[in-house]
């Protein structure tokens, strides 16, 4: 007996680690889900005025409501969409009522449209503040001089285009900006990986359990023979 119970025991320790593992990803995927409602919630509330000093923690997904001008200049950044392919989201310099003036994500366009004249002037646009964290290690930098970017670094871009560091992500313009497709802010882009990570938990428990089995059972058949 006292040959399996330390095999044994280490075997029902791991099992329980393992199985405590998975439960703590299964409490971190409810917390996941509450935060990503929040996050919704706050995304479709009711858009308010831009903010006088804008913090990127207390004002991220806050939506605003604006009337200005969309100027002439844009920026590319080299995005892709599902069933259509490779494209640019288009960033342009706005110019609000009181004077601001502001980058605007106006959307999606596709590759071949980056040469067309895309139509300005004045809209009234809502949307959301947004402080994108797009890059990654493996993003490429910006080729800033040939205009294709390949994340959105806020404060780069507005230096480029003479703006405040401030982005809103348009979700409707009014007149309707024909050209572009817009690209609201939503939650999909943030990972919630949790029940993956809880499943693979739980097998690895089951495997090492089922392994604690086969060993225990093997030595005690050792013993008898």
């Amino acid at each position: 007996m006292q040959r399996i119970a330390l095999p044994l025991l280490f075997g029902l320790i791991g099992t329980a680690i393992l199985v405590w593992l998975g439960t703590w990803q299964m409490q971190r995927l409810e917390w996941k889900r509450g935060v990503l409602t929040e996050i919704e919630t706050r995304i479709g509330g009711d858009p308010a005025p831009l903010p006088a000093i804008a913090d990127p923690e207390t004002d991220r997904y806050q939506p605003v409501e604006l009337t200005g001008m969309v100027e002439p200049g844009e920026l590319f950044v080299l995005v892709s969409q599902k069933r259509i392919g490779a494209g640019y989201r288009v960033i342009s310099p706005f110019v609000t009522e009181d004077g601001r003036r502001i980058l605007v994500d106006r959307g999606f366009i596709p590759v071949d449209a980056r040469d067309t004249t895309r139509e300005g002037g004045e809209k009234t646009i809502t949307g959301n503040l947004h402080w994108p964290d797009d890059r990654t290690s493996a993003t490429p930098e910006n080729d800033i001089d040939g205009n294709t970017w390949f994340a959105r670094d806020v404060a780069p871009m507005a230096e480029v285009l003479g703006t405040e560091p401030l982005l809103v992500i348009a979700r409707n313009m009014s007149p309707p900006d024909a050209q572009v497709t817009a690209l609201p802010v939503d939650t999909s882009g943030i990972p919630n990986d949790h029940l993956q990570y809880a499943i693979t938990w739980y097998a690895l428990a089951v495997v090492w359990l089922i392994g604690t089995i086969a060993l225990v059972w093997r030595m005690r058949q050792t013993k008898e023979g």
